[in-house]
């Protein structure tokens, strides 16, 4: 209760000041809100189409021009990211689900290729206010939710984002994917071995869309 408070304060607080900064920065500058869709996974290497866990992400934004067709544009967003891990061997069978819940802040600059089209490109920072590893199956042989606790994950996250959007007079939808540069997963030992795990970063596709409130 006491982390959902601090966490409320902290959004209450950002808008605030998104707020203020919107209605004094000079004509031109917008401000908004947006969400929508995430389909994200953890990988090693190679990034894959498996193992993809659907959840969402929402927060707000500002946009501030720098010329005409050029802007950069910080948000402030509420996104959920991880994988579904189903397995299925000699040793056990299951589903599990890594849902790892992130503050985060892309700084983007967006330029406006058309009237309403744009491409969008920069770095991400995030810090992880929560993570939940549980079991989906009732049948599961091993138990996630015991081996697993907040302080097991990385508390930071840096990374890449990049992507395109369709802007209209107040309204504005996208595509956008985020490249995870850090691992998620601490290092733990076991029987004298250092290992890491979950050893993945983060790979992260939205769907968003976005609303003018200026």
């Amino acid at each position: 209760m006491k982390k959902t408070k601090r966490i409320l304060v902290t959004v209450v607080a950002t808008l605030g000041t998104f707020l203020t900064f919107a209605q004094t920065t000079s004509t031109g500058a917008e401000f908004g809100v947006k969400g929508g869709v995430n389909f994200s996974n953890l990988y090693t290497e190679d990034v894959d189409d498996n193992n993809v866990l659907t959840s969402f992400n929402a927060g707000f934004y500002a946009k501030l021009p720098i010329t005409e067709s050029v802007a950069i544009q910080p948000e402030f967003l509420y996104s959920r990211k991880g994988a579904e891990l189903v397995y299925d061997n000699a040793f056990a069978q299951g589903t599990a689900k890594f849902k790892l819940n992130y503050i985060e802040v892309p700084v983007l600059l967006k330029v406006n290729i058309m009237k309403n089209f744009n491409i969008h490109a920069g770095p991400y920072f995030a810090y992880l206010i929560d993570a939940q590893v549980t079991n989906e199956s009732a049948n599961a042989n091993f138990d996630f939710e015991q081996n697993y606790e907040n302080d097991d994950f990385n508390k930071f996250d840096v990374g890449l984002s990049a992507g395109f959007g369709f802007d209209f007079s107040n309204l504005g939808i996208g595509f956008r994917y985020n490249y995870g540069l850090s691992t998620v997963g601490k290092e733990r030992s076991f029987g004298g071995v250092t290992y890491t795990t979950p050893d993945g970063k983060n790979s992260n596709l939205s769907l968003y869309m976005a609303l003018k409130l200026n």
